[in-house]
């Protein structure tokens, strides 16, 4: 609580205070003026005064000591009618001081409290009246005990509208820190996708830069022509690379115009001519389907064709590649088989073979849409990468 709202709610309990002290007070002298009554307010050295002031000033620390002011309010109370004291508007500071007790209480225990403590108040108030003329002046007795049972009401109805108010607040900010939460999962995510997705596109088109650019060098100052052509497919396949990249990023611009479709099973064949300039012998077999392949499916295809070329590119150097991907009616499963390096022992190709980063993205690409992949050493010295995709992708990776 701010010093301003502590000084405010100082001042105004102040002000309370003094309110019900004057009320009980004067009102007391003016509903008995006039009249005979048993006891004066001036006997026992000014008792019944000090009695109706106390109850009254006390009320100055009411939010801090609740319990303690209700006791004092409630002990006052009884004294002032076990002696006899004129009746009047001394139950003020009762009222308020059990108002506050189960308002700042927390629920049972203080309605437990004011319970008691009204249970002991009524009998006491009833037996103080047993006297009292005229006798309709009793109903008075009867209005403290409801009056007092209504502000032990009162004040618990408060505190819990105060509680709903502050549970639907607390609801409010819990949802609103989960929606933050997963909106920054989502970007994670979506962060890591354009990470994974630029590393195999610069990944492929590196490798096959990279086998073009020693080619050049080679053949240069012997075959001009044929550098000639090299230099042009390295120019091709770094404009590729360069429109991929485009298009990847674009996904974190707010413009959509002129984005191209992401890469799917549409261009296997355009990696596979790139590989054939790269010096590779590939050969791309698809059965033919009716089946509709979601484009999340069909882009991680992509990615694993494109990532295991790129593997023998770097690895293994020229050889013969085979690519196959078979429909059914559940799954996609494709393969990717190389023959190994010509003329290497097969300890070298199985040195080349550690898992590296590229086959980790794999990986993760297939159990992210809750399909499987393998990859391993064929008995001929080669390498085979196999996965297998259902057709009904994660519902996460398509949102």
């Amino acid at each position: 609580m701010s010093s301003g709202v502590r000084l405010r709610s100082w001042v105004s309990d102040v002000l309370l205070a003094a309110f019900v002290t004057v009320m009980q007070v004067q009102g007391t002298l003016v509903r008995n003026h006039g009249e005979p009554i048993l006891r004066p307010l001036t006997d026992l050295g000014n008792l019944g005064y000090a009695l109706l002031v106390i109850s009254g000033v006390v009320i100055v620390v009411r939010r801090r000591w609740p319990v303690a002011v209700f006791a004092i309010t409630a002990s006052a109370s009884l004294v002032f009618y076990v002696l006899d004291f004129p009746d009047g508007p001394g139950w003020l500071g009762l009222f308020v001081a059990i108002y506050t007790l189960t308002a700042r209480g927390d629920g049972s225990r203080s309605l437990v409290v004011a319970g008691a403590g009204i249970a002991v108040l009524a009998p006491v108030w009833l037996i103080a009246a047993a006297n009292v003329e005229p006798r309709a002046t009793i109903g008075w007795v009867f209005f403290r005990i409801g009056a007092s049972v209504m502000s032990a009401a009162l004040g618990e109805s408060v505190r819990s509208r105060r509680v709903i108010a502050a549970e639907a607040l607390e609801r409010a900010e819990l949802a609103e820190r989960t929606r933050e939460e997963e909106a920054r999962a989502r970007v994670d995510e979506e962060r890591l996708r354009i990470a994974r997705e630029v590393h195999d596109t610069v990944a492929h088109a590196i490798a096959v830069i990279n086998v073009q650019a020693g080619v050049t060098a080679h053949i240069l100052g012997r075959c001009p022509e044929r550098a000639r052509e090299t230099l042009e497919a390295i120019e091709r396949t770094s404009s590729r690379a360069l429109e991929e990249m485009r298009t990847i990023l674009g996904v974190l611009r707010d413009d959509r115009d002129g984005r191209a479709p992401q890469p799917g099973l549409a261009q296997i064949d355009d990696l596979a001519a790139q590989a054939r300039e790269a010096g590779l012998e590939v050969a791309v077999q698809r059965t033919p389907s009716a089946v509709v392949v979601p484009s999340a499916v069909g882009g991680a295809v992509y990615r694993i064709v494109q990532e295991s070329i790129t593997n023998v590119i770097r690895h293994v150097g020229p050889t013969r590649v085979n690519v196959a991907v078979a429909y059914s009616a559940d799954e996609v499963a494709v393969r990717v088989t190389d023959e190994g390096p010509r003329g290497a022992t097969l300890a070298a190709r199985a040195a080349e073979a550690a898992p590296g980063r590229g086959l980790l993205g794999m990986r993760e690409r297939c159990l992210l849409l809750g399909g499987e992949l393998a990859a391993g050493r064929t008995t001929d010295g080669g390498f085979e990468v196999t996965a297998r995709l259902p057709l009904v992708p994660n519902e996460r990776v398509l949102a």
